[in-house]
């Protein structure tokens, strides 16, 4: 887009320093001052659309790093809390162990089934990315038929710790910090929720981008005048113009753009928040805390980009 634009910027320009220079219509410049001070007010404008769009993406990509944290901090709890009681029945150190691991797989399967729910995903990447986790079939399909599966998924993590706490191998306290923890997984999805559901306002979203091109199609009607008496170079010096002018208005619009790319972090574009890195490098940390040494290796940037 930037590309077209920078094409668009470079014709348009031609056009009107040929008009000016080569057919005499002299009537199309105007004073630079008004020209100025429009270019002033379009630079505030798309500023302002950038740091806001800037702040959508930078508080997606704070959530994520809250939910490394916290997946973390389950997975400790998991393996120190979930344990038996005194005066309990001892369950089988196998038994300790599946308990474990489904309380840390499923913490995986939530995480990427949160990734694949952001970007409209579930349909298409459910049997790879979050099924394998989930060791229970029907616990899987039933989540995947849920709006919301990741919450679903959440809502099977509170079940396991009530049947853990029934059974003695859950303290009241320790039940409690882990549905502590739980909510902690709440808040951080519900504010990548709500960023992704509510639109950057529109009002600044396309009105940018009208200001942008009105600037860059007065703009050169501004400088061709500007231009034209400055004879140092003769009578081809106003043909200057139409780089500066180019240059300028490319500018603007890629200010324009980037802020633009920003407003949605979790559209799995290449400049969005990195969730499938961040889910994988959740996975690798949760199962070497299993002691599991067959692990997909980390996600890493391909040409400055990371997904």
């Amino acid at each position: 887009m930037s590309r077209n634009g920078l094409l668009l910027f470079f014709l348009y320009d031609t056009l009107i320093c040929f008009l000016y220079s080569r057919l005499n219509f002299h009537f199309l410049d105007i004073p630079w001052q008004p020209v100025a001070t429009l270019g002033t007010a379009v630079a505030f404008y798309i500023g302002f659309k950038s740091n806001g769009s800037y702040d959508r993406f930078w508080e997606g990509r704070r959530l994520w790093g809250s939910i490394v944290n916290v997946s973390r901090t389950w997975a400790i709890r998991a393996f120190d809390f979930v344990q038996p009681t005194p005066n309990e029945m001892q369950p089988e150190p196998s038994e300790l162990r599946d308990l474990h691991r489904r309380l840390l797989y499923r913490q995986i399967g939530w995480c990427n089934a949160l990734r694949l729910h952001l970007r409209r995903q579930t349909a298409e990447g459910w049997e790879t990315e979050v099924a394998p986790f989930l060791l229970d079939p029907a616990e899987s399909e039933e989540a995947r038929r849920m709006s919301n599966p990741p919450t679903h998924l959440l809502r099977h993590q509170s079940e396991e710790l009530r049947m853990l706490h029934q059974r003695g191998l859950l303290s009241e306290f320790r039940h409690v910090a882990l549905m502590q923890t739980i909510q902690d997984m709440f808040d951080a999805q519900g504010g990548c929720e709500r960023i992704k559901n509510t639109p950057f306002p529109r009002q600044y979203a396309y009105f940018s981008f009208v200001f942008v091109w009105i600037f860059a199609a007065v703009l050169p009607l501004g400088l061709v005048e500007e231009f034209d008496h400055r004879e140092a170079l003769g009578e081809y010096h106003v043909w200057l113009m139409v780089p500066f002018a180019v240059l300028v208005s490319w500018v603007f619009n890629v200010i324009e753009l980037v802020g633009h790319a920003s407003e949605n972090p979790f559209d799995n574009q290449i400049n969005d928040v990195p969730m499938t890195a961040i889910c994988r490098s959740i996975e690798i940390d949760l199962r070497e805390l299993l002691g599991e040494t067959e692990l997909p290796p980390r996600t890493v940037a391909v040409n400055d980009v990371m997904y």
